[in-house]
């Protein structure tokens, strides 16, 4: 090959490298807003929340919480929203989960996880929305849900 050849292979190899790097941060850029928008919607679902307690004395119950997600900013990005109200008594902790909603996106570095909301964040206002990674929350969930609970989510 001569030296023009080699500088156009060298050249044509460092964009396409150039344009693989750009592809795969702006996947993870995508699921880096996603994640974020879906934290965000849960944040408002936990001030609506807080304030249906504040007027009623308990947790509103799961249709209510399915007719506010109607008008929730990003309520596509939460997903399936599993709502945990009925198992919640006056024996639940602050660090209940009282909603989650299961995230999967594409590459390691967002990867599969969790947005959690407990019922701390609704009761006391001293919790917010967080982020969990899938192991650690099939390790708590577990530890939290009751043998009815289980046995109604396996039917």
């Amino acid at each position: 090959m001569n030296r023009r050849q080699r500088t156009i292979l060298r050249d044509f190899a460092t964009i396409i490298v150039i344009t693989a790097i750009a592809v795969v941060a702006m996947i993870n850029f995508k699921d880096f807003v996603n994640r974020s928008e879906a934290m965000r919607a849960m944040e408002h679902l936990r001030r609506r929340v807080r304030q249906y307690r504040d007027e009623h004395g308990s947790v509103p119950p799961k249709s209510w919480v399915d007719r506010q997600r109607e008008n929730l900013p990003g309520n596509v990005r939460l997903g399936n929203l599993q709502y945990r109200a009925q198992w919640i008594d006056f024996e639940s902790t602050p660090d209940e989960i009282l909603a989650y909603a299961e995230r999967n996106y594409r590459f390691r570095l967002v990867g599969k996880g969790y947005v959690v909301l407990r019922l701390g964040a609704v009761l006391k206002d001293d919790g917010r929305v967080e982020w969990m990674g899938k192991q650690e929350f099939d390790t708590l969930l577990p530890e939290q849900q009751r043998q009815m609970e289980t046995e109604t989510l396996q039917q």
